[in-house]
């Protein structure tokens, strides 16, 4: 313990003891000498006990002082130390959030114009469709040959890349069929009327109505769309070609001098009968000695991927009918169908080039309004889906980030932070992209219909 201080002079004493014991001085201080024995005997007792007393409230103080810190800091934990964490966090998904829609405005792009492969098929669709139209107005006679290299080209690479997806049982459809007796014709059987006949009625039947029934769409930078439109308009528009604007086609083609017009009877037995024969050898080599690779799921046909398209009217009626006769059902509707699809080619068609022109041109904008349809709808829906799921994302990261800190308006910390992300999601948005696809958001976040 500290030694005692010495014992103040009488003329500090002032103020330094109660009123009364002042009065006393005044009034003793002749006999002030005896007093001294008495104040260092109080002074020395109350100089012990405070000093005692302090020190018992400083070792209180002190463990008071440790479980207050003790219980601050779970406080600062769920305040402070919490809000840290979470701009941290959000800082963190800003990041990520920007890579983010970088990576899908480079997908954005690559999708239609930087991939070598899609540019080669944009430049050569785009070249194929302008070089018809200049043969077709400057040399007529030369697209029976555009048609056979084109062919010559893209059907071996399809069936290369359909055999590496086990797709190659498509090959087997009624289209390639008719293709490849076009080649026939064109190349080897000019002098034929019985196989022009055919030819021109199925390519202007059940290959022409492929455009409407499988969706063909003009999409040049996707070279598989490009080949299936390929198939089935290029057929038509050759033997329009040959029929009506081939200048004198009766000597290259030779059969055409026997058939300056057609019987509607004959030449529906004709087609009938090639289609027929077709049908049989799908359904021995197809359906039935391939059947337990199709039923495995191992090859797709047709005839499959039509019966699981629940989408599709065809999808529909085939569900509809009794598993053991759905085979049956469809190759008899194939038939009616090849039929009445042929029906405006022999009796419209043949005998007039202006219908024979609008077909061709209604065919074409069939394509083109699907190939529209997939730049914008798909690719444009496409993105949106990856925006939405940026903002769940967000949302989920807000929730997960814990406890929510009061802001000065009143709202809470997360939705604060909610709004604000949303803001530097659009200001990210990358300007290449079309504004028309951005989706909105309003104040209450909430995407508004374009």
């Amino acid at each position: 313990m500290a030694s005692r201080p010495p014992s103040p002079p009488i003329g500090n004493l002032k103020g330094y003891f109660s009123a009364p014991f002042e009065r006393f001085i005044r009034e003793e201080s002749s006999d002030w000498t005896g007093a001294f024995t008495l104040l260092d005997t109080v002074e020395t007792y109350f100089d012990s006990h405070v000093d005692l007393l302090q020190r018992k409230l400083q070792k209180q103080s002190d463990r008071l002082k440790l479980k207050a810190e003790e219980a601050f800091k779970i406080k600062d934990l769920s305040g402070d130390l919490l809000a840290e964490n979470l701009e941290r966090e959000i800082k963190n998904f800003k990041v990520k959030l920007s890579s983010r829609m970088t990576n899908l405005a480079a997908s954005w792009q690559s999708a239609k114009v930087v991939r070598t492969r899609e540019k080669v098929s944009f430049f050569f669709g785009v070249m194929t469709l302008l070089f018809s139209a200049l043969m077709f107005g400057l040399a007529p006679e030369w697209i029976h040959v555009a048609y056979t290299v084109q062919g010559c080209y893209l059907l071996p690479l399809r069936f290369y890349q359909y055999k590496k997806r086990a797709w190659h049982y498509f090959l087997f459809d009624l289209c390639y069929y008719v293709t490849i007796l076009n080649f026939i014709y064109i190349w080897f059987l000019p002098s034929s009327p019985a196989l022009f006949v055919a030819c021109y009625c199925l390519s202007h039947g059940s290959l022409a109505s492929a455009v409407i029934t499988w969706r063909n769409s003009l999409v040049f930078h996707d070279q598989d769309k490009v080949t299936s439109l390929f198939v089935h308009i290029y057929a038509p528009f050759t033997f329009t070609v040959i029929r009506h604007f081939y200048p004198n086609a009766e000597t290259r083609f030779p059969a055409l001098a026997e058939l300056p017009n057609l019987h509607p009877i004959r030449a529906l037995l004709l087609s009938g009968a090639i289609y027929v024969i077709w049908q049989t050898l799908y359904w021995k080599f197809v359906l039935i000695d391939r059947r337990a690779k199709i039923a495995s799921g191992q090859r797709t046909t047709s005839f499959s991927f039509l019966l699981n398209d629940k989408r599709g009217v065809i999808g529909r009626m085939l569900s509809s009918v009794p598993p053991p006769y759905r085979e049956a059902t469809f190759m008899f509707g194939q038939l009616v169908y090849a039929i009445l699809t042929e029906i405006p080619a022999v009796f419209l068609l043949y005998h007039s080039s202006l219908w024979s022109g609008i077909f061709l041109i209604a065919l074409f904008s069939v394509s083109v309004w699907n190939g529209g349809g997939f730049y914008i709808e798909v690719f444009g829906r496409k993105f949106e889906r990856e925006l939405e799921a940026l903002r769940k994302e967000l949302a989920e990261s807000t929730a997960r980030s814990g406890q929510t800190t009061p802001s000065d308006n009143g709202r809470t910390r997360s939705e604060s932070d909610l709004s604000t992300l949303d803001e530097d999601l659009l200001s990210i948005t990358p300007l290449e992209l079309s504004p028309e696809l951005v989706p909105r958001l309003d104040s209450n976040n909430q995407k508004k219909d374009l």
